[in-house]
């Protein structure tokens, strides 16, 4: 009978990697790495369950790193909001992130902005979650900007997640010399359907990766071709 060749099957590196314990600095670097990309807060539980790990260590070091971060004043604070962690900004350097974000106001929207507001635009009000799903990427900055700039504001909650919800100003339509939404072009076929959208929102809730939410993107660019915002 041959000899194994001293290789790792499949099998046994999935073994391997399931029966892995990160140490405190891996752990640390997770947290942060998977904190950095959330639409909303995660919880203990989600963290801990990525990580496979209990959520009394995950919380417990959670804890550690938020009172680290206020103890040298960091511009990144990790605050327990609502039902999960996130990353903000430390409310100290507000001014400053207003000033940058007010100045750059004056200059064009980028491509992932254009995108960004065309979703919103022809599903409001609509969910983060919901537009990063026709996007395929995480959404958070773009829509902070796209607030800062008055292009849009929040328009309640969703009734069944909770989730803060967006829909386009009167400064949007001012910009792009419409009367009212009605104005706009027919949404097919340059956008998915309202089905559509609303199937990839439940897949991007239940697969973190994101996997199957690529394909929206460049029926999304398309339309961006026809929305142009002169910030002068």
């Amino acid at each position: 009978m041959d000899e194994p060749d001293g290789g790792v099957s499949a099998v046994e590196s999935d073994a391997l990697f399931e029966a892995e314990t990160l140490d405190e600095p891996e752990m640390r670097a997770a947290l942060e790495a998977m904190l950095l990309v959330v639409d909303t807060p995660a919880t203990s539980e989600q963290l801990a369950s990525a990580l496979d790990e209990t959520s009394a260590r995950v919380d417990a070091l959670l804890r550690q790193m938020s009172q680290e971060l206020t103890e040298r004043r960091s511009g990144m604070d990790l605050r327990f909001a609502g039902d999960g962690w996130r990353y903000y900004t430390r409310n100290d350097f507000a001014p400053y992130v207003e000033r940058l974000l007010l100045d750059g106001a004056r200059s064009k929207l980028t491509r992932a902005a254009l995108e960004t507001l065309a979703v919103i635009a022809y599903r409001q009000p609509v969910t983060r979650s919901r537009v990063s799903a026709v996007r395929g990427v995480n959404v958070d900055g773009v829509i902070r900007t796209l607030i800062a700039r008055g292009l849009i504001s929040e328009a309640g909650t969703d009734v069944d997640s909770g989730a803060v919800m967006y829909r386009t100003t009167e400064l949007f339509l001012e910009r792009l010399g419409l009367a009212s939404l009605g104005e706009l072009p027919d949404l097919a076929p340059l956008l998915p359907d309202v089905d559509v959208i609303d199937a990839l929102g439940d897949e991007i809730n239940s697969d973190p990766r994101f996997a199957k939410l690529a394909g929206g993107r460049a029926d999304l660019r398309d339309k961006t071709n026809n929305i142009t915002v002169d910030d002068d």
